[in-house]
């Protein structure tokens, strides 16, 4: 406790000193400026005589200004406003004019005139230094936040806890994006999260689990899930959907938008966010009313849709704009200083950082995570119910720097005080909330495809193929979500892969999510055979499978149905697939089921290709320029965490629940379809199985302390399909209509019923 109010002091004496000090060098530049304003005497003086001058000045006008100004406000109050703003450059004119005269030997001076500019220009410089530093402060910026809910609450908002923080409690759910279960526990041991270290610590406080993802261990898919409810037919970041000729991308709008459609649809649920609820800087809305930098919503028009609203909201306080501008040079220079130390110490596995990456690197860890917090925050003291909030900063690094870098685990300590914050802060809103942590997928760490063995996965197709192949590896531009937000808030379209055309129909399509490949055939309609592949490509298939670079691939057999090919002629039906046997041996516990729900979606590829793993360290190769991946199976990527309060039901207990019901109503039926339940709860392995399952445990968290979250009705989805079971009544209330439902997540992309397809778009070989 006395260290902390030592420290505090301190911090106060460099900020007074420091306001001093800038003081003196403007008051220094305007004497040099301005003809009728002097801080020397008719001889001249010299500059160590006049620079003390300028300090005596300055520090008898910063005196006075702290000292008087407070009590001639105060006594001015009854003035009218007109008045007041025009005595206030005469009174701040006249304070200066006594500071100058204080000055020994009558050194300063300056025309009355000139006494009201310089007083007006040094109190906008020592306003704009002492915020720059005060603001810089957790504590300062949460005492900041508190009286600005204070006022706000004095104006009539609602108070959503009622008066005392009663009622039930909220819940902010904060994603950190990318961060494995593994690498939580050990900053946590280390000490870089020491928030994150006491809840653990706490016996009363959080219990943490490791959770398995699907195949496609990236954000589109589990976030899918996780808000909505269904991920079904999300085969990786990046696909391609052939009766449409459209290429799919999560961190694209349009796609984003498309994909949240299509589960709704699904789910006929609004999604996680539906009460109450407010979801900031994620992919996809969760039903939340309070939207701020949603990509889905990026694309929609009118107030309160568009991603950008958020930065608005938040930059138009010039505290916010003086707080994250610091922040953000210091954090380009801040990579430049790590990248150009990884070069010159020659780090490997290493790739390029420059060109725009480190502004790229910036935004995310400090704009992005500004904006949400600060967001966050509103939400907290607006009472509402439930938050979804993504702090993109570690997994943005990590891809560059790798997961257990010295850079990443930097971002981890920045983090941590960010939650810090958010749990300070929960002490002062009008209801209590309740903490739970997360991530969507943790990273894999190794050396890029085309690093370790000098080319590409798009060059290793084209040379099964017998097709041309450059002469140096190009780059494959990597996933990168925060490049994509960064263009949305420029108002830039964003781009990617999908910017290259196929050279000729009967080219194969290669796409990259982190170590999973996809390869398709345009030309070829429906998802393409081994046979077929065979007599078009007789090398590609034998090729990419006996490659030292690639664990396994996925491929449908007219004679045996879908197989899974690894080296040495390894072949199994995907029917017959187990874990720890086979190709999928490294792999580890859930892969086979991983493996076997993709293989069900209409738009899995015609070869799903997954890198090797090393079980010994944990390396992957991915087919992007990243050291530091996810999108596949191997490692710590398919294993993200979840921490919770103790006070909430454990997740174990959730999901053998629903698997003891399942099985009870499989019994019962006898009529579940193998494709649906791929995905059923069934804790295959133990533990936490599948973003799916992460949602339903969530769903429950809020339904135990503020009722059940409410699903679109079944009529809601009239002419969408096939409903195979009804959905109980909704409240008419708390019900989501069909026409809210759709004006929030707006029309199919194109080519869907009712549109015409677009021509291909692609990344070719």
């Amino acid at each position: 406790m006395a260290d902390g109010k030592w420290r505090r002091a301190g911090g106060a004496v460099i900020r007074v000193i420091a306001v001093w000090a800038v003081s003196t060098l403007t008051m220094l530049a305007l004497a040099g400026i301005l003809p009728d304003f002097r801080l020397q005497s008719e001889d001249g003086d010299t500059t160590t005589r006049t620079a003390f001058t300028a300090a005596w000045g300055a520090g008898a006008f910063g005196l006075l200004s702290a000292l008087v100004w407070p009590v001639l406000v105060r006594a001015l109050l009854i003035v009218p406003a007109l008045v007041l703003g025009a005595l206030v450059f005469f009174l701040n004119g006249s304070l200066l004019l006594i500071a100058l005269s204080l000055i020994p030997d009558g050194r300063g001076d300056a025309a009355p005139e000139t006494a009201v500019v310089v007083a007006a220009v040094m109190s906008a410089v020592a306003s704009a230094t002492s915020t720059a530093f005060a603001v810089r402060d957790d504590e300062a910026y949460r005492r900041r936040l508190s009286r600005l809910a204070y006022r706000r609450r004095r104006g009539g908002r609602a108070n959503a806890g009622g008066p005392g923080r009663e009622g039930p409690p909220g819940t902010v759910f904060l994603q950190l994006d990318g961060v494995g279960h593994n690498v939580l526990v050990e900053a946590a041991a280390a000490g870089l999260m020491p928030t994150v270290a006491a809840w653990l610590a706490d016996s009363s406080g959080h219990r943490l689990t490791p959770w398995r993802t699907d195949w496609s261990s990236q954000t589109g898919a589990s976030q899918l899930a996780i808000l909505h409810g269904s991920n079904h037919d999300v085969p990786a970041f990046r696909w391609y959907e052939k009766e449409t000729r459209t290429l799919m991308v999560s961190s694209r709008p349009a796609s984003a938008l498309e994909m949240q459609r299509r589960a709704i649809e699904r789910t006929r649920d609004g999604g996680l966010l539906t009460v109450d609820g407010a979801s900031r800087g994620n992919l996809f809305s969760g039903g939340a009313g309070e939207l701020a930098l949603v990509l889905s919503m990026a694309a929609r028009r009118g107030k309160g849709r568009r991603s950008r609203a958020g930065y608005f909201a938040y930059f138009s306080d010039p505290a916010n704009a003086t707080r994250t501008a610091l922040s953000f040079v210091a954090e380009v220079a801040r990579e430049i200083g790590q990248s150009t130390r990884a070069r010159a110490r020659r780090t490997a596995p290493r790739i390029k950082r420059g060109g725009l990456y480190p502004f790229i690197r910036a935004f995310a860890t400090v704009v992005e995570r500004d904006v949400v917090v600060a967001a966050v925050l509103g939400d907290m003291f607006a009472g509402r119910t439930a938050v979804y909030a993504d702090l993109v900063a570690y997994d943005e690094v990590a891809h560059h720097s790798g997961p257990h870098s010295r850079d990443a685990e930097k971002v981890l300590e920045r983090l941590d005080r960010s939650l810090a914050l958010i749990a300070r802060i929960a002490d002062h809103t009008p209801r209590a909330y309740r903490i739970v942590l997360l991530s969507d997928h943790g990273q894999s760490s190794g050396e890029t495809f085309a690093g370790a063995y000098g080319l590409t996965l798009k060059d290793l197709v084209r040379a099964g193929c017998g097709l041309p192949v450059p002469r140096r590896a190009q780059r494959t531009r990597s996933a990168s979500e925060a490049r994509d937000a960064v263009r949305i808030a420029l108002h830039r379209p964003v781009e990617g892969q999908e910017d290259e055309h196929t050279a000729k129909p009967s080219d194969p399509i290669v796409l990259a999510s982190g170590n999973l490949g996809l390869i398709s055939f345009p030309d070829i309609e429906g998802r393409a055979s081994r046979e077929q592949i065979d007599r078009r490509h007789p090398a590609l298939l034998s090729t990419l499978a006996n490659h030292p670079g690639i664990g396994f691939l996925l491929v449908r057999s007219e004679e045996h149905g879908s197989v899974v090919l690894g080296p040495g002629g390894a072949e199994v039906p995907v029917a017959e697939l187990t874990d720890g046997e086979g190709p999928l041996a490294v792999f580890g516990a859930g892969a086979a089921r991983a493996v076997r729900r993709t293989d069900t979606f209409p738009h899995v590829a015609d070869v799903m290709v997954n890198s090797m793993y090393d079980p010994g360290t944990g390396a992957v190769h991915a087919f992007e320029e990243q050291i530091g991946s996810h999108g596949g199976l191997g490692g710590e990527q398919s294993r993200p965490f979840l921490l919770w309060p103790r006070g909430l039901s454990d997740p174990l207990d959730i999901m053998a629940a629903e698997a003891a019901e399942a099985a009870e109503a499989a019994e019962a039926a006898e009529a579940a379809e193998k494709g649906e339940t791929a995905g059923a709860p069934a804790a295959q392995g133990g533990g936490l199985v599948g973003a799916e399952a992460v949602h339903r445990v969530l769903t429950r968290w809020l339904q135990e302390s503020s009722g059940p979250q409410v699903p679109v009705g079944a009529e809601d989805f009239a002419g969408a399909g096939p409903v195979d079971e009804p959905f109980p009544p909704a409240p008419p209330a708390a019900r989501v209509p069909a026409a809210e439902a759709a004006d929030a997540i707006g029309p199919p992309l194109p080519g869907g019923p009712g549109n015409p397809a677009p021509d291909a778009r692609g990344t070719t070989a």
